[in-house]
């Protein structure tokens, strides 16, 4: 036992909020709640996603920095343990290193010169080897070959992430832009070309809007409320939206709309989702809010992945796991969305089981969104609090439970664990976290619960500290999603 200190109670001035916005919250862009690798082993069921990013069609032509890492095809040959955007050099830096952070992903390239395939075996960058590709504005058209390749691909399982940018966006100048190629893929290919995803690109130039209409069925689902957070809008900095087609494929969805626009139309749609055989497929209609503003010198790059007038961040990474989760295995969710009761604590404690006290709006901890959290501990006392709801993972889903996690401790110490967090369900502690791995701001953690699929269960956060000095554990914006 340490010596007892005398500390400040825990309704007193609270430490380490230093770096929170007046909401509390931290960016889904600076993911600085991601688990490191070594943390994510602690992570229950923590399967890696594997994702591949094109680089081989023209992503880095003129002012363009399309990748992740110039390390490719291994993008931790640069920096094996990646702390932020500029642990790894490319305008989409930001994106990979937040899904490496979350211990759960494995990611690749496809450098210049390299091959599109599916079933090759003497491609590694084959797409059989792969969950999810992301296609992010490409400006060298696709062969016949490489067509039948992705569009296989996702028939099988796949998922696709196509980035789009606005007409006239040739940046190799060499006749093809990315509306063009893309609409290529959907409309001249060998394995189905009578719209296949129910979608076609337009060829518009939209200068500057933020788009923030939410879909009529996208409200609930894990591109607007996923284990990143919850999207409320996108920018568009000189991009395209897509005309959506529902009598050519019903699994068509407008995600979120240009201002103006109906939820439940066909037309303005910025961000849309769709199925094809077995796999998911998923646009964005302009390149700008995937830019982290950070890459290589000599190019034009814009921060639109941190830009306040969308949750940029949030859609990019709730898409990739959507489809990274959709293979053939999970494509017969019976009830995708949302699971949770009152998952960011703004009804109070509706839908929750908690010790007195601990579901406030307490300002001396501010919420990581809206105004009500669940507080554990922080008494600096013997001392002992609990957070629980009973949960149902529907038949056929891949599921992720999600957190926001704020530590705030006053335990000086850098070796003992004083003060404990559990994550149990039923009686088995899946995760534990204490002092050490206290924080300046919110951070996401994240449990796969795929293998519970079909079965109801209660799960319960459980905070202990010891005789002397406080330990906060401040819990919000809590999701089960089921895709």
């Amino acid at each position: 036992m340490p010596q007892v200190h005398l500390r400040l109670p825990r309704r007193a001035a609270i430490l380490g909020l230093a770096v929170l916005t007046a909401a509390g919250m931290v960016s889904a862009a600076a993911l600085a709640g991601h688990p490191a690798p070594a943390q994510a082993a602690q992570i229950a069921q923590a399967a890696a996603y594997r994702v591949l990013f094109d680089a081989s069609h023209g992503e880095t032509a003129g002012n363009a920095d399309w990748i992740i890492s110039t390390s490719q095809p291994d993008p931790l040959a640069q920096n094996a343990t990646p702390t932020s955007e500029t642990s790894w050099t490319g305008a989409l830096s930001a994106w990979g290193v937040a899904l490496q952070r979350t211990g759960r992903y494995a990611l690749k390239t496809l450098p210049a010169g390299g091959r599109i395939s599916y079933g090759d075996t003497t491609n590694a960058q084959d797409l059989k080897n792969y969950d999810t590709f992301v296609l992010a504005e490409p400006n060298v058209v696709l062969s016949a070959a490489e067509k039948t390749a992705i569009m296989n691909f996702v028939k099988n399982g796949g998922g696709l992430f196509m980035v789009s940018d606005h007409t006239g966006s040739d940046r190799n100048n060499d006749g093809w832009d990315s509306p063009k190629i893309l609409n290529d893929l959907m409309s001249n290919n060998t394995v189905d070309s009578t719209d296949p995803f129910g979608y076609s690109i337009d060829l518009l130039d939209i200068s500057s809007e933020n788009p923030n209409v939410i879909g009529s069925a996208a409200g609930s689902d894990p591109i607007i409320r996923g284990p990143f957070g919850t999207a409320t809008g996108t920018i568009i900095r000189d991009g395209t939206t897509v005309t959506l087609k529902p009598a050519d494929n019903a699994g068509v969805r407008g995600e979120i709309f240009r201002a103006g626009f109906s939820a439940s139309g066909n037309t303005g749609a910025a961000v849309a989702t769709s199925t094809f055989g077995s796999g998911r497929v998923m646009f964005w209609g302009d390149s700008s809010p995937i830019d982290d503003g950070t890459g290589q010198s000599g190019n034009t790059l814009f921060n639109g992945w941190n830009d306040p007038a969308g949750t940029d961040a949030t859609v990019a990474l709730n898409g990739t796991e959507w489809l990274s989760s959709g293979g053939a295995g999970t494509s017969t969710c019976s009830s995708p969305g949302q699971k949770l009761a009152n998952p960011d604590f703004e009804s109070g404690a509706t839908g929750w089981s908690a010790s007195v006290g601990v579901i406030t709006n307490d300002p001396a901890e501010p919420a990581h969104s809206g105004t009500w959290k669940a507080w554990l501990d922080g008494y600096g006392t013997s001392h002992s609090d609990y957070l629980g709801q009973t949960l149902s993972i529907p038949a056929g889903c891949a599921a992720t439970l999600a957190f926001y996690l704020h530590i705030d401790t006053a335990e000086t110490t850098t070796t003992t664990a004083y003060d404990k967090l559990t994550l149990q369900f039923g009686t088995t502690v899946v995760m534990t976290l204490s002092n050490l791995n206290k924080n300046t701001g919110y951070v996401l953690r994240t449990v796969n619960l795929s293998g519970m699929a079909g079965q109801t269960l209660a799960f319960r956060f459980t905070g202990t500290e010891d005789a002397s000095r406080q330990t906060s554990f401040v819990l919000d914006d809590v999701t089960l999603t089921a895709s």
